[in-house]
């Protein structure tokens, strides 16, 4: 089976420091300030779509400058290194080691995503992955289609887990199975509304999971 995984809330606890960066850049740009909430609920999304969600009413140049101050304040922690939540690493290989596919579907900027791939020194885990600002950003499914075709598997073979309401939409979008994980940005409720086929409250039970085995 091809299991997709999201990177930011479902891989890697990274919440903090995009919101503190979201406020910073948004901050820069002259526009009103952000209530953590509010940048916490946008996590998934690629930075164009996020900052329309954050600032409807402001200006493309605006909402431009807060696209290149996020990036900005993102690079300049970039030594600071993130950290996987419990059990996912050892989740992955697992995985690998039962003949899955993994691949990545991300609303990370391709340099970001491989920054961290590179960082955390995982490249070698994934046979494929998929960056926001390389295809349509979720919840269009694009990218979990092309992550098929890449891939060559039927979608009946594939999974998607997410820990955002955008990642399972995605998903039901073109029928494929999704599972979510309650540790992340989005109320489980959120979740639940997009049919997925498992909620998971830490990562290593998506090896439970009956498809998987």
């Amino acid at each position: 089976m091809l299991v997709i995984l999201d990177w930011d809330g479902t891989l890697v606890n990274s919440e903090a420091r995009i919101v503190r960066c979201l406020q910073v850049a948004a901050q820069r740009a002259g526009l009103p300030e952000l209530a953590y909430e509010a940048g916490r609920n946008i996590i998934g999304l690629g930075l164009p779509e996020a900052s329309r969600v954050l600032y409807p009413e402001a200006s493309e140049g605006a909402r431009e400058k807060l696209r290149l101050n996020y990036v900005e304040a993102w690079w300049a922690l970039h030594d600071e290194p993130l950290s996987f939540f419990e059990g996912v690493l050892e989740t992955l290989e697992e995985l690998r080691a039962t003949g899955h596919q993994l691949a990545v579907a991300t609303g990370k900027s391709r340099r970001g995503l491989s920054g961290q791939l590179e960082q955390m020194g995982v490249a070698d885990l994934f046979v494929a992955t998929r960056c926001a600002d390389e295809t349509a950003s979720k919840p269009d499914p694009l990218m979990l289609q092309q992550l098929l075709q890449e891939t060559g598997s039927p979608v009946e073979e594939a999974l998607m887990v997410g820990d955002t309401e955008y990642d399972l939409a995605m998903a039901a979008r073109i029928n494929m199975a999704s599972a979510g994980v309650t540790y992340g940005v989005h109320h489980r409720d959120r979740l639940v509304e997009h049919g997925p086929a498992l909620i998971l409250d830490s990562f290593a039970e998506l090896l439970a999971w009956e498809r998987l085995r």
